[in-house]
């Protein structure tokens, strides 16, 4: 039987575990962990069966157990992990310090423990998803303005201690896109699809592209034939559902965005999680601004699963998200627990509570009243010249805080505030092309008496939309913008 520190993980870095089998499930685990596939769990528990005092594999479980949202099983494995690790080489024992610290939180701490981690360990692959994680969800104290430059840098920092590993390459390609580097994000997620075809962390990055250009029909036929071999059970399949559902959302579907929604999303059908809540939650609150009405669907779900995760503090990338499904549900009182618990955070030092997230939900709430003069004077300072402004500092992506940027947009729309609103629509159409985008600039148009510019944006929403579905009531209100310009 080999010694301990002999065996070595698929980077190169050795593993304080004499069994060969729990070495082996270990970097299984890993490498499904990484690739975001089902399974991970069930390898780090064959890893710690195989060798109970094996800490890396309790540290990865107890990573994996957070993700799900299962804290208090999360910090029991740290806990062991952390127990286990002393008699570990510096590396180990570093490194599931660097979990446990991301456990217990603040994010700042884990954060900058890692990255000095990183620096003298940069293969240490988990740890560089760990690093991203955080500054994804915001997690970074006061929440960081250029977080998508920081994830760049952090990537190109050790870029050159991957080369052409495929689980690098859908990171890379993530930290692309969301610089606006849509040509390299795509290059290098296909890259990584094509050394491991079932890494949805590549697949994600496609989607992201699709979406960043407007090629609604590009994406959806990708990821609907790319998802059919993967495991619904698997972390980001409601996540990629979600995206399907925005390719059809855009192209005024919304029979098929039903469809998907309560197939893939809604939490009846979904992994009930924290990170669960934010697919359906921004999906169902899309198709209340786009189409004026209240889906045809169950949405209590969505509030029972906001009002169980955002009773406590946690990271502000679910607390919008939980907001949104109170707006989608017009659950005042939860929007006003939260408002008050944010609150309360901002009052002891969170800057991120005090100046992003109460304006940003006291904003919400005044829109779902109604009272939208109100909802400007809270949201519309958040919107500043850089991309989404201080809004980039709750984290997610851009197409999940696009959603926030839309509210603005039928805000001002509502407030007869059609320059504001034209210039957002401008800037928005210079990235890429919208059917929905030229729908409210034709609106903008047309409440500024300027009746042949509005037929001509109408024009292009016609010809983009020539198969949405006609029953829908953004179509009824598209056909009498129609009738109005005649």
């Amino acid at each position: 039987m080999p010694g301990k520190n002999q065996i070595k993980d698929r980077y190169g870095l050795p593993m304080s575990t004499g069994s060969v089998l729990a070495a082996e499930c270990y970097v299984d685990g890993t490498d499904l962990l990484l690739s975001m596939v089902f399974g991970s769990e069930e390898r780090y528990r064959k890893a710690i069966e195989a060798d109970e005092g094996f800490a890396l594999a309790h540290g990865a479980l107890a990573y994996r157990l957070m993700y799900e949202g299962k804290m208090k099983e999360a910090k029991a494995s740290a806990i062991r992990a952390r127990s286990l690790a002393s008699g570990t080489s510096r590396r180990e024992r570093r490194h599931v310090e660097a979990i446990a610290l991301m456990i217990e939180g603040p994010g700042p701490r884990a954060l900058t423990y890692i990255r000095e981690h990183l620096a003298e360990y940069p293969r240490d692959v988990l740890l560089l998803t760990a690093a991203q994680d955080l500054l994804f969800y915001g997690c970074s104290g006061g929440g960081s303005a250029s977080f998508p430059q920081d994830m760049m840098a952090l990537l190109k920092g050790v870029e050159s201690s991957y080369g052409e590993d495929w689980a690098f390459l859908g990171l890379y390609a993530f930290a692309h896109h969301e610089s606006g580097l849509l040509d390299d994000a795509l290059r290098l997620a296909q890259r990584s699809l094509d050394l491991r075809p079932d890494n949805a962390h590549g697949s994600h990055s496609v989607a992201h592209v699709f979406f960043e250009r407007s090629q609604n029909d590009e994406g959806n036929d990708f990821l609907d034939n790319w998802i059919q071999g993967y495991d619904r059970r698997s972390p980001y399949y409601g996540h990629l559902i979600w995206h399907l559902a925005l390719f059809q959302l855009a192209q005024g579907h919304y029979r098929q965005v039903l469809h998907l929604y309560e197939e893939g999303i809604r939490p009846f059908v979904a992994v009930k999680d924290p990170s669960s809540l934010a697919d359906g939650a921004s999906l169902m609150w899309r198709w209340q601004l786009y189409s004026g009405a209240a889906p045809p669907t169950a949405l209590q779900e969505l509030g029972d699963l906001a009002s169980s995760v955002s009773h406590g503090p946690g990271s502000a990338y679910r607390d919008v998200h939980a907001a949104l499904a109170f707006c989608c549900t017009g659950d005042g009182d939860g929007l006003d627990r939260m408002i008050q618990r944010l609150r309360n955070q901002g009052s002891t030092g969170d800057a991120l509570a005090a100046e992003v997230m109460v304006p940003l939900l006291q904003g919400l709430d005044a829109f779902v009243r109604g009272a939208y003069e109100q909802a400007l004077e809270f949201m519309e300072p958040l919107f500043g010249a850089a991309h989404l402004g201080q809004l980039v500092r709750i984290g997610g992506s851009h197409a999940q805080r696009e959603v926030l940027e839309d509210t603005l947009i039928v805000a001002y729309l509502r407030t007869q505030r059609f320059d504001k609103a034209e210039r957002l629509l401008r800037t928005r159409l210079k990235r890429r092309s919208s059917p929905r985008d030229l729908f409210w600039l034709a609106q903008a148009h047309e409440g500024s008496d300027r009746t042949e510019e509005a037929r001509r944006s109408l024009a292009g929403v016609n010809l983009a939309w020539r198969d949405a579905d006609p029953e829908s009531p953004e179509m009824a209100a598209l056909a009498g913008l129609g009738q109005k310009l005649r």
